[in-house]
């Protein structure tokens, strides 16, 4: 079987392959490969919290605009996954890879954008939130770093969201996992100081988590260019920009960066609402949002295998493998955000130790991670039903549910809680998921019975062309 025949039963399985088993396959990897993404999130936070407190109150100030960098590549990198997945399925390959060519162009150019933040500005954002001069050297310093050696982590999930929209889901796993294993090991040289290297703190962390992502770039880059792909790379397409393409692209990828940055824009309001309480709480949100990491990165991995399998079925017309595709990534997302609640309510401080939890830290953390972990299953629903949105070129719904979940709702209520009694707070989380729920649901009846209910082969093209 030539490298032609095999690129074309690789696509043809999307549309064909029974939905669960195609599900599992393709979305196990990239479920893994979100777990060890996870473990970015985490690792520099739990060895900076055995350096000292300022450190790890440094790095959970910086995390939010770090989260922001990371939306605005991944944001992309979902737009021109779900443009390559719907031209694939349409049998327009040409179009698949141009887009493909034009995602390497966007990701220097988002890199460009945050590497000029992070010389600039990195001392301004973190002394917007503390008074504390350890703090704010330490905070400004990590952020700095990972900002401005940001190319490694832009153009790496770049690559990784290629290859998911053609099916393709180890090598982004490995891509993942070469990164975060590299991050693991270098962390407590560069964090505590190890033979000629000093001890550097939150820097320390940020300079391990570049290193381990321009691992990961290269790692990807050698793999996209010296491996045969459904899509093709071609720098000779960057001679004329399609500005249609990147028009299309931005029509699923500005929404995204926008459901993205504004978990980054919500975390920096908590931060404000919660240093006005204590530190305390502004470290067990940070915490927290480390821990649902690896509750919540792979139902993320989940929607990456699912939305090219929604996408392909979407532009070749197919109603019910589309429908199936949906059905099949709730129940499983529902089940890992089980999994999650049950962890959450049962261990609630072993999971706050991990970070050397002071007294205090673990009397506010531990009935915070029960009541925020409400949320879980109610937020599995809401993410498939999103990803779905995404899939099919209509992610302003997304957008908007994103929007109403972590701005409209949970700000409001957090503030208004707060003043009621400081630990009504985390109330906030379950009743935004909760709303953003009943929102997604009414976008989805909307949705079907516009562009899914009459769907056939012949119209979609029509459908995915629609504003």
């Amino acid at each position: 079987m030539n490298n032609s025949d095999q690129k074309d039963k690789r696509l043809q399985r999307m549309g064909t392959a029974p939905v669960f088993g195609l599900i599992m396959k393709m979305s196990i990897p990239t479920m893994f490969s979100m777990i060890v993404q996870a473990l970015y999130n985490i690792v520099d936070s739990m060895f900076v919290s055995h350096y000292d407190k300022a450190s790890l109150t440094a790095v959970s100030l910086a995390f939010p605009m770090q989260l922001l960098m990371i939306g605005f590549g991944v944001g992309t990198a979902i737009g021109v996954n779900s443009f390559i997945s719907r031209r694939l399925g349409e049998g327009r390959h040409e179009e698949a890879s141009k887009a493909a060519t034009y995602s390497l162009l966007l990701s220097v150019i988002t890199w460009v954008v945050f590497a000029l933040a992070g010389l600039f500005f990195s001392s301004s954002i973190i002394g917007a939130y503390t008074d504390n001069s350890k703090v704010l050297s330490e905070g400004t310093n990590y952020l700095s770093c990972v900002y401005i050696f940001s190319f490694g982590v832009m153009i790496e999930v770049g690559i990784e969201k290629l290859m998911q929209a053609t099916g393709n889901s180890v090598f982004p796993m490995l891509f993942q996992l070469t990164g975060a294993v590299i991050n693991t090991i270098l962390d407590p040289i560069f964090i505590f100081g190890a033979g000629f290297v000093p001890a550097m703190g939150a820097l320390g962390a940020g300079i391990a988590t570049v290193i381990g992502q321009i691992a990961s770039m290269i790692f990807a880059l050698i793999v996209l260019f010296t491996r045969k792909n459904a899509i093709q790379i071609r720098f000779s397409y960057l001679r004329r920009i399609d500005m249609r393409i990147i028009k299309n692209i931005y029509a699923v990828g500005f929404p995204s960066i926008i459901m993205q940055s504004i978990s980054s824009v919500m975390l920096l309001s908590l931060n404000g609402i919660l240093a006005g309480i204590s530190e305390t709480y502004v470290d067990v949100l940070g915490v927290y949002f480390k821990l649902q990491s690896f509750v919540f990165m792979p139902v993320f991995g989940l929607t990456h295998g699912v939305m090219p399998i929604m996408g392909y079925n979407y532009g070749a017309g197919s109603k019910k493998r589309l429908l199936e595709a949906l059905k099949y990534g709730i129940f499983i997302a529902v089940a890992v955000m089980t999994a999650g609640l049950i962890v959450f309510q049962l261990l609630p401080e072993q999971l706050l130790n991990m970070f050397n939890a002071y007294p205090e830290m673990l009397e506010v953390g531990v009935p915070a991670l029960r009541i925020i972990s409400l949320c879980f299953v109610l937020a599995a629903v809401g993410i498939i039903i999103s990803t779905l949105f995404q899939a099919v070129g209509k992610g302003l719904r997304s957008m908007l549910t994103s929007l109403l979940r972590q701005l409209g709702v949970i700000l409001p209520a957090a503030y208004f809680l707060s003043r009621i009694n400081s630990s009504f707070v985390w109330w906030a989380f379950p009743i935004a998921e909760g709303t953003a729920m009943i929102a997604a649901l009414i976008f989805l009846i909307t949705l079907y019975k516009k562009y899914i209910k009459n769907l056939c082969p012949v119209e979609a093209a029509k459908f995915n062309t629609e504003k």
